[in-house]
């Protein structure tokens, strides 16, 4: 569940540019108000959910696709649910 095609254990990656762009939006959303913050939600919803289609396709090991498709599921249900 944890090994990648090589054998090797993988949990953790280098961050790759849609979690950055989504840490750096959800900062951005926390200090600011009004249309700049819903336009980084927005920017925020989309990056991670990228990243999560991204685990999904291409994730090196189980964990971290069923990681993307139950982020995804989450993000999705909470854009339904508020």
């Amino acid at each position: 569940m944890f090994k990648d095609k090589d054998g090797r254990v993988v949990l953790f990656q280098k961050p790759n540019v849609p979690i950055i762009v989504w840490a750096i939006s959800m900062v951005i959303t926390r200090l600011s108000h009004g249309t700049v913050q819903a336009r980084f939600q927005l920017l925020a919803f989309i990056a991670l959910a990228t990243w999560a289609v991204m685990e999904i396709l291409w994730g090196v090991n189980a964990f971290r696709r069923i990681l993307g498709a139950v982020v995804l599921l989450a993000i999705i249900a909470g854009k339904l649910l508020v």
